[in-house]
């Protein structure tokens, strides 16, 4: 009796940067005819402590949402495995030769973003500068609900969340990319991630925006300015921890 869903492990996993362009490069990922993304954006398990509960997990539980199809590679999209902090650990216990696609965003619009989301959802009731005070309280349980939702500031600390992931995965295996030149040349850096996959390139993507919800307003400058010195030292850590120029995301 054939199975009816995969039973080998996920080939690769697109852990991060929420609000930095994860769903459209996920939209270009499940185009390509070679790449399968189970069957919802993102598949949450291995941020979810109840997967976690009993030992071993029941990876049957993630299989489960893949076709079983061993002429695709498989891939997940969850931008909060890079933020959340078991996820480092289980994704490396699950297959340590997964590879790791990562997006990162101006921290400052990132934090903006992330903020802005939560308001048009109804979830936030402070205003930004408000909010970001209020964030330490709010968070204070690491693997809370809140924690998800408002790590405005928290969530932009890439250095320390990627240094994680570095102590249990090689190098080689991850693929770190601007945010901002994901959105600048969206055709040349969605074939620099099919090449990292062994994927053959594509002619073409038709250049859309997607999971953007209306702002409620631009950020001003003394929110800007606020989180300009709240980042200022993190974007220095990243330059040296990535070999990167973010100067574009100094004020």
């Amino acid at each position: 009796m054939t199975t009816k869903h995969r039973t080998a492990p996920l080939d690769f996993a697109l852990i991060g940067a929420q609000k930095s362009g994860t769903t459209a490069l996920h939209y270009f990922l499940k185009k390509h005819p070679q790449v399968t993304m189970g069957d919802q954006q993102e598949i949450h398990f291995f941020d979810e402590e109840r997967n976690f509960a009993s030992r071993p997990p029941d990876y049957a539980a993630l299989h489960a949402h893949y076709p079983n199809d061993d002429g695709l590679i498989a891939g997940d999209c969850t931008p909060s495995y890079l933020f959340w902090p078991p996820a480092a650990e289980r994704l490396c216990q699950y297959q340590s030769s997964l590879k790791l696609l990562v997006l990162l965003r101006n921290p400052i619009d990132r934090a903006f973003a992330h903020w802005n989301m939560q308001r048009f959802k109804k979830r936030e009731p402070f205003d930004f500068l408000p909010a970001l005070r209020e964030e330490g309280t709010r968070t204070a349980d690491p693997l809370s609900v809140d924690a998800r939702r408002f790590s405005y500031v928290g969530r932009g600390y890439y250095s320390r969340q990627l240094r994680r992931f570095f102590q249990l995965f090689p190098r080689e295996q991850f693929l770190i990319l601007k945010s901002e030149d994901f959105r600048e040349r969206p055709l040349e850096i969605v074939n620099i991630v099919f090449q990292f996959l062994n994927l053959p390139p594509v002619r073409s993507v038709r250049s859309k925006d997607r999971n953007v919800v209306p702002y409620e307003r631009e950020m001003s400058k003394e929110e800007r300015r606020e989180l300009a010195g709240i980042f200022a030292g993190e974007i220095e850590q990243l330059e040296q921890l990535l070999g990167w120029d973010c100067s574009d995301w100094k004020p």
